[in-house]
């Protein structure tokens, strides 16, 4: 098992407060991940389901956290994996029950073999269970075949039950506000995944491959302690950056090409996410710069809206109306603003929403509306910014000034929410164009180049 970034008394208080919010009478029963067969008898790397992890710091693969509040023997009860030589030899060491009430701090731990005859004792006279429904569906079944059981043997005692109740909402509530030691994570990943970037930038120019930049960023992740990508990386030259979740990553890079990557990776289980869209050979060209400027300037200007107390639909409103103005001023759009946006014509440029929240998911969890209203941002909360601009070279850009066709922008960035305003978790990462034109010159590949051959023809 390894070692648990935060403290196990960190997820014990979790545990605590979702205990807190359940009705009396009541459980919840909360599956961890299984291994993934990626083929025959080799299996994908293992990766804890998050709400368990949340609430464990666990990561071994078949395990079951079982939560009853008021329980006199205790309330917090791990179904976990015996020691077993054999494939400790194989895989590494198990923790095993007994450490594992120790370790994690749990009340009882017992054999995951043993489910079927513990569980459904605790099932009994409870008058609402609380599940994960749809995500685990052979717990899904279990649980139900249990307690079909239970009704045949005792229907007086199960009758009780009243209800199976999602637990999504209680958990995911409670995960989206992010804690102090979360936030900290959540700054290191952004730090590791800035610094990935700039491995890969100072590789770019023509004729290098996505996935040569693609494997900078897997190199810097790792070397800098974080083992996993938070999502297949985006490594998208010229008209691939028009797909927008393109992760091919296997052409080469033309001259004139822009070159978006969007990645980052996963640090002690908690994600970054970034985005930037560069030249490949170190200068935008006039149609580029002025569709790149529109971008950043929805990106900063939603950035600015990320305070306590706005709508989590601002930011995404201010972006849109930034990128549907400046369309219109390339006449890349026709009509008013209003009109367009209330069609959603611009839609045909900028497909997606410009937000998400992020932290143990890179699309993270978390009600965006409360009823029939946005929510508000709070402290704690972190979210995206990443407005795109995007014109595929196809039919439908047949209309389009060729200048303007084959290009794929986005500029994303991570955002704390704060109680004076809001902290941009990848702000070490260029984006300023004259910035980054100047980085690549002096840092990047395409500058390095042009500096030899000028010391050549010297």
């Amino acid at each position: 098992m390894t070692r648990a970034a935060l403290g196990y008394e960190d997820f014990a208080r979790r545990r605590r407060l979702l205990l807190n919010h359940m009705h009396p009478g009541s459980i919840a029963v909360i599956p961890g991940a299984a291994q993934q067969r990626r083929s025959n008898d080799i299996f994908f790397p293992f990766r804890q389901d998050s709400d368990f992890y949340y609430l464990t710091g666990f990561d071994e693969p078949d395990a079951l956290l079982i939560l009853i509040p008021g329980r006199s023997q205790g309330e917090s009860i791990l179904f976990c994996r015996e020691r077993d030589p054999h494939l400790e030899r194989r895989d590494g060491a198990i923790l095993g029950p007994d450490q594992c009430q120790t370790v994690l701090g749990m009340d009882d731990a017992f054999p995951i073999s043993d489910v079927d005859e513990i569980l459904p004792g605790l099932l009994e006279a409870r008058s609402q269970i609380y599940m994960k429904l749809g995500e685990h569906a052979v717990w899904d079944e279990r649980v139900l075949a249990w307690l079909d059981e239970l009704v045949s043997r005792r229907p007086a005692v199960v009758a009780k039950v009243q209800q199976v109740t999602a637990l999504g909402h209680l958990l995911h509530e409670q995960r989206l506000i992010k804690e102090r030691k979360e936030q900290a994570l959540m700054a290191r990943a952004a730090q590791i995944s800035v610094a990935a970037q700039y491995a890969a930038l100072a590789q770019l120019r023509p004729n290098v491959s996505e996935a040569d930049l693609e494997a900078e960023l897997l190199y810097s992740y790792r070397k800098q302690g974080a083992r996993f990508e938070a999502y297949p990386s985006i490594v998208a030259a010229g008209d691939n950056a028009c797909v927008l979740h393109y992760t091919r990553n296997e052409s080469l890079i033309a001259a004139g090409d822009l070159v978006l990557i969007d990645a980052g990776c996963e640090f002690a289980y908690y994600a970054a996410d970034v985005t930037r869209t560069y030249p490949a050979n170190g200068r935008y060209s006039q149609a580029q710069r002025a569709l790149y400027d529109l971008v950043l300037k929805a990106n900063r200007g939603a950035i600015a809206a990320c305070r306590p107390g706005v709508g989590f639909n601002q930011p995404h409103d201010i972006a849109t109306e930034i990128l549907v103005d400046g369309l219109i001023a390339l006449g890349l759009l026709c009509g008013t603003a209003e009109t367009l946006i209330a069609s959603r014509a611009y839609e045909k440029f900028c497909p997606h929403k410009t937000s998400h929240w992020l932290g143990l998911d890179v699309h993270d969890v978390g009600d965006y509306r409360l009823g029939e209203r946005w929510r508000d941002l709070i402290p704690g909360m972190v979210l995206t910014i990443e407005p795109g601009i995007y014109i595929p070279r196809d039919s439908t850009t047949a209309d389009v000034p060729e200048a303007f066709r084959g290009i794929g922008i986005r500029v994303e960035d991570s955002v704390l929410i704060t109680p004076q305003g809001c902290q941009v978790l990848t702000e070490g990462l260029l984006k300023d164009p004259d910035e980054i034109e100047r980085w690549m010159a002096t840092n990047g590949s395409v500058g390095q180049s042009a500096q030899g051959l000028t010391e050549v023809l010297a």
